[in-house]
């Protein structure tokens, strides 16, 4: 029997992560899943999760300690690794933004000052519009940035739209949109190919089922 090793988003993505996994290979106890363990095998055998930063899932996946792995898309473009994307996932669905406070006074320096958790996305965003760009890069509460006048606007990832709202600012501009992305490493594509084939495949029909 062929093990998969899985790479599982911890935090915003792993509710949903699971529950579509559950609903198309899985067999998890409540047990299993309510645990803090970082590591599990479902009742099968078939299957072994790893919970890890969202970062850090291409990292395992890439370097082969996963064999595949669910993370979203606003991940991949930042960090741009070298592995399989078979499969867009209709969970996790969210938006990259630039953003701004409405009242912000304009910036007489003729840099804009970006503050972001991306600023690969950034850059690539503002370079391909000529727009010179000052990059501050922060690990949370982007949003402050601007508030503060840290930063002249935000790029950031935004589900619904409140904590922008809460805090004042308001949507610039939609970079790209983003879902949850069901990545493969290259070898394992090649080596467990009928594995991994037969978990895209649940995958896909556990989408179709939930789309009627």
């Amino acid at each position: 029997m062929t093990q998969l090793t899985i790479a599982i988003a911890k935090g915003r993505l792993q509710v949903e992560t699971l529950d579509l996994l559950s609903l198309a290979v899985l067999g998890l106890s409540s047990e299993t899943t309510s645990s803090r363990r970082l590591a599990v095998e479902d009742e099968s055998g078939r299957y072994r999760l790893i919970f890890v930063k969202p970062a850090d899932v291409p990292v395992y996946v890439e370097h082969g300690i996963a064999d595949c792995g669910i993370v979203g898309r606003d991940v991949l473009l930042e960090s741009e690794p070298d592995l399989l994307q078979p499969l867009s996932l209709n969970i996790g669905a969210c938006c990259i933004v630039v953003a701004a406070t409405e009242n912000r006074p304009a910036n007489q320096l003729g840099i804009l000052r970006v503050a972001t958790k991306y600023p690969r996305t950034a850059a690539r965003h503002f370079g391909s519009r000529g727009v010179a760009v000052e990059l501050i890069q922060l690990s949370g509460s982007v949003e402050l940035a601007s508030v503060l006048g840290l930063a002249d606007c935000i790029v950031d990832l935004v589900e619904t739209g409140k904590t922008l709202r809460e805090n004042g600012l308001s949507i610039v501009e939609v970079i790209t949109e983003s879902a949850a992305r069901f990545v493969v490493n290259r070898v394992s594509y090649q080596l467990k190919a009928e594995a991994v084939g037969r978990l895209i495949k649940s995958l896909e029909e556990t989408m179709e089922a939930n789309d009627r």
